[in-house]
């Protein structure tokens, strides 16, 4: 009896100790959590001298590595969701393909409005798509549009902030919440925190923007573009300033930075700290508080030091004697530092955490740009210390590839933006990233043409592949056929002995109907007629009875040898992006007319190969029709002169060189017979100041003069040796 009443006890006290254990937890998780609900969290750290501490900062500015003056990254997003309610769109989501099946892919620009005003830079985006290849003034026919109302800066306290957007783009019927839309914007928000407030609804419009935030760009939707200035050039621009490949690349200066410095606001942190690495010897940073009206009220300890340094140093100097130049954040993620230092050759190195870098979608910045961290501004010198003359080398050519292929002009930046979105519309004929990030650039890389690397010309090289070992001949007839001795018929026997050649075409652009075939000597390879619709642009049109990758193009009195042709043929096999060929132009300078010359003097620099008689690849017929604008070919068709010209230009703007000159026989004459000189344009009086206004005309339209100067010839071995000519392959080159 007292062993059980003894259990009984010792059950009832264990039982009591468990329910007093988990009991009591329980209850003071209830009181933890209840007072969580009703209290405030105690911030961290609670310091006993709390009072008598400066609050630096705040929990949520340490719980962040945004800038402290722009706000949490959850607040931002909070604003970015109040401004745009289509932060999710996309192509498949909020764009209408249905619009671009029927005319392909044209682009609408709304009419201005009277009283609208317009800034210089906006008006050079409008200009720019005016005068594409994809413009129309039929919005039925459009794929995308693009506002006529100026959206480049959405400061609301900028002289160019146009007001009621909202109201405006609301009533027009073809708005249908932004779908199909494409919107440019440069600047954003306003002072303090420069948010990326557009002062409008975007609704589901592409957004085209300088300074970018990544975790606002939409991908495969927006397009993000360089910060430009109102005196970037329309057209054509500067060219890169790397003339030379130095070695070794290194410059006189490390590194350099000359620019403004915020005292307080956003960007100030970053700017504020680049004195720390200012050594006065190989690293340059120099900073200025000497900026706004009332910079003097703000200034601090160092500003009178550092304006005395400032002055020191010249701006273009340290960006011509700098391999590396900082470009840092300012007000806004971009600055126009990073054009400059890409045309300078100056290695970007980017302190602006969180930007989504000029189109992006395509380009390899990695290989182009050092993308640093604010926060490691100190870590910047040993990095670029470290880097060697080789990468440092490749890094200075890749910036003046981008500079030249998509930053140089207005139009490049509006014509790269539109053919990103036209990859992404007709994505099953699009540019792969190699296309975009090699020469010539993906601007002069038409995928309509083909999307293989080994069809266009200048990717032969770095692909390993050989040119076709055939060619086509393309003969211009202007005259018509009366007599078996005229010069186009010996000209057939001549061309159609060539082992190399697969056919010959008679492009026919006499008045008269072309002659049946029977008229026209047999020859052992294809003979086509084809009617050129009395248009000499049509030279260059890509005829789809064109099989070879080379043509050899000809006048119909053109007077050569077989083996003059074979000659050029193999010269060609080894330059196929370049124009080979015999006959030899110039352009000049005039400097007392300010005007380009041309001249036809025989001397030792040419610039221009004539194709009256010259090779080059099939692709440029496609460039020709597809690439220059209508207004040059109209131009070649009034005048019916100056289509060569045209050609070369196209030429040596893809390649950045010269043509190639070969062998000519001094017994070598462009032979003009009574019926050619009644049909074609050497009976013009006019022609050679014709063809000196074309050159003019060219160069205005590319912007800059694309020619380059040559004194290269390519002979045969052995050519005017003292070896007997039996022993030489080209044999006849040397015969009377």
């Amino acid at each position: 009896m007292q062993a059980r009443k003894k259990y009984i006890l010792i059950a009832f006290c264990a039982s009591w100790l468990l329910v007093f254990y988990f009991g009591g937890v329980q209850i003071r998780l209830l009181k933890l959590l209840s007072r969580k609900k009703n209290e405030e969290t105690r911030q961290w750290p609670l310091w006993v001298d709390r009072h008598l501490l400066m609050g630096y900062a705040h929990l949520e500015e340490l719980q962040n590595d945004s800038d402290p003056h722009q706000g949490s990254s959850k607040s931002r997003r909070e604003t970015w969701s109040n401004i745009y309610k289509n932060s999710r769109c996309r192509m498949d989501t909020c764009f209408d393909f249905s619009k671009c099946e029927t005319h392909g892919f044209r682009v609408y620009v709304y009419p201005p409005e009277k009283g609208d005003r317009v800034s210089e830079s906006y008006q050079k985006i409008i200009n720019s798509i005016a005068e594409s290849r994809y413009y129309t003034v039929n919005p039925q026919e459009a794929c995308l549009f693009v506002l006529n109302i100026d959206t480049l800066d959405r400061d609301q306290l900028s002289a160019q902030y146009v007001p009621n957007v909202n109201e405006r783009i609301r009533g027009y019927p073809l708005w249908n919440d932004g779908r199909n839309h494409l919107i440019f914007n440069l600047y954003s928000g306003t002072w303090p925190n420069y948010t990326e407030d557009l002062g409008f609804d975007i609704g589901q419009a592409i957004l085209a923007k300088a300074s970018f935030y990544v975790e606002h760009f939409r991908p495969g939707f927006d397009v993000s573009i360089p910060l430009f200035s109102k005196e970037h050039p329309q057209k054509g621009g500067e060219r890169g300033w790397l003339v030379r490949n130095n070695v070794p690349p290194r410059r006189k200066y490390l590194l350099m930075f000359k620019g403004k410095r915020y005292l307080t606001g956003i960007g100030s942190d970053t700017r504020n700290a680049l004195h720390h690495i200012h050594n006065g010897k190989d690293i340059i940073s120099l900073t200025t508080c000497k900026h706004g009206k009332d910079w003097e009220k703000h200034k601090d300890a160092r500003c009178d030091r550092d304006n005395q340094e400032y002055d020191r140093f010249d701006y273009q100097e340290l960006l011509h004697n700098s391999t590396f130049c900082l470009v840092p954040r300012g007000r806004r993620l971009g600055s126009f530092r990073f054009l400059e230092s890409l045309q300078a050759a100056c290695i970007p190195v980017l302190l602006s955490n969180g930007w989504e870098l000029p189109f992006s979608d395509v380009i390899y910045w990695s290989q182009a740009v050092i993308e640093g961290d604010e926060r490691l501004l100190l870590q910047v010198p040993s990095t670029v210390r470290s880097i060697g003359n080789d990468k440092i080398l490749a890094f200075r050519q890749r910036t003046q590839l981008l500079w030249e292929a998509y930053f140089s002009s207005v139009d490049k930046i509006v014509l790269t933006t539109l053919e990103i979105i036209k990859d992404r519309v007709f994505s099953h004929v699009s540019r792969n990233k190699l296309m975009w990030n090699a020469l010539p650039g993906g601007l002069l890389v038409l995928p309509e043409y083909s999307t293989h690397l080994g069809h266009f010309p200048f990717y032969y090289l770095s692909q390993g592949i050989s040119p076709g070992q055939e060619f086509t001949a393309v003969i211009h007839a202007v005259s018509p056929l009366v007599s078996q001795s005229q010069p186009i018929m010996k000209l057939l026997q001549v061309i159609s002995k060539s082992k190399y050649c697969s056919q010959i075409i008679i492009l026919w652009n006499c008045q008269k109907p072309p002659p049946p075939r029977n008229k026209w000597p047999p020859t052992p390879v294809p003979l086509t007629i084809v009617d050129g619709k009395k248009k000499t642009s049509s030279r260059f049109l890509p005829h789809s009875a064109i099989e070879t990758e080379a043509i050899l193009s000809l006048d119909e009195d053109t007077v050569l040898l077989t083996s003059e042709v074979n000659f050029a043929f193999m010269v060609w096999r080894s330059f196929p992006d370049r124009i080979v060929g015999y006959p030899p132009r110039s352009h000049f300078w005039d400097n007392s007319k300010q005007v380009w010359g041309y001249t036809s003097k025989w001397t030792n620099e040419y610039s221009i190969v004539l194709t009256g008689a010259a090779f080059y690849h099939r692709y440029y017929h496609h460039l020709f029709t597809h690439y220059l604008p209508n207004t040059l070919r109209a131009l070649v068709d009034q005048t019916a002169n100056c289509e060569d010209i045209l050609m070369n230009f196209l030429v040596s703007a893809v390649t950045r060189l010269p043509p190639i000159k070969v062998t000519q026989r001094k017994q070598y004459k462009e032979v003009q017979t009574p019926q050619a000189m009644k049909s074609t344009h050497w009976a013009n009086p006019d022609h050679f100041s014709q063809r000196q206004d074309c050159i003019n005309a060219f160069a205005r339209w590319f912007g800059s003069m694309p020619l380059t100067h040559s004194q290269f010839r390519l002979d045969p071995v052995l050519f005017k040796d003292q070896v007997s000519v039996l022993r030489k392959k080209y044999k006849d080159l040397e015969r009377p």
